[in-house]
């Protein structure tokens, strides 16, 4: 593409060509310098208006420039504006986040000094519900009452850990009232005592035998002692038996009288 600027240059020079090629003809008398004249005047105003023109196209320029230069910082403007406001909104959360930790920290140390009494207690409760309970496989639940008493003055232990524990050692004693099996362990004290085998039907009853059959007996809830009674010897034999992995059967077991529920 050829500009206005070469074009009028061109025309320009083309004149000039004609200008030099009829002078001789045109230029003799007064009438050719007039037309001299004419053409000199006629190369200036192209050459004024090709200036011109040139003027023109650099304002153009200068002015598109411009006008790019306005459009991108309007456009940085703008996206830096959404930038700001999302960095509002997060800086907002994370505000609202570091209250709620506060908070939680605070109900967490409430939370602690009133579970650490109510944990106490209920390892307490648990110690005494096994000193008043049939007394069957004394020896491993006294163990670990114990081993709960001696966690809960323990820093290096956490309070949840505390509290798993103590619901674990609840969940056995719940699951003893619904399960029936048979164990070797000492039955009295002192010179008196002595191994033998017991069967024990959940909660219900607890029945033993000597390890040589000469003996059977079993825990009379009621009294709270131990009664000998060779009368359920084939009832603690078949007991034991079964709880082995014999063939389930009825069975005829010392249980204690109902009680009256007081309100």
């Amino acid at each position: 593409m050829i500009s206005t600027s070469s074009k009028v240059a061109r025309a320009t020079g083309l004149r000039w060509i004609h200008l030099c090629v009829l002078a001789p003809a045109m230029f003799a008398g007064p009438a050719g310098a007039q037309i001299a004249e004419a053409l000199t005047e006629q190369i200036q105003v192209d050459r004024a208006a090709a200036q011109s023109q040139n003027n023109i196209n650099e304002v153009r320029d200068r002015t598109a420039d411009a006008s790019g230069r306005a459009q991108q910082a309007t456009a940085d403007a703008e996206s830096l504006e959404r930038f700001n406001r999302q960095l509002d909104e997060q800086v907002k959360m994370q505000n609202e986040e570091l209250a709620s930790i506060g908070q939680q920290l605070i109900d967490i140390d409430t939370t602690n000094r009133e579970v650490q009494p109510l944990m106490q207690q209920m390892v307490d409760t648990l110690d005494t519900f096994i000193k008043l309970d049939v007394p069957f496989n004394l020896d491993e639940r006294t163990a670990r009452v114990k081993n709960l008493q001696s966690l809960m003055d323990r820093a290096d232990v956490t309070i949840s850990e505390k509290y798993r524990l103590i619901l674990e050692a609840y969940q056995i004693e719940l699951d003893y009232g619904r399960t029936f099996d048979s164990y070797e362990g000492p039955l009295g004290t002192g010179p008196d005592a002595r191994t033998v085998e017991f069967a024990r039907l959940g909660r219900v009853s607890l029945m033993y035998r000597t390890l040589d059959g000469s003996e059977t007996g079993y825990w009379d809830a009621e009294k709270k002692e131990w009664v000998a009674d060779p009368g359920y010897r084939e009832a603690v034999e078949r007991a034991i038996d079964i709880a082995k992995g014999g063939t389930p059967d009825l069975l005829t077991v010392p249980v204690p009288p109902p009680q009256e529920v007081r309100s």
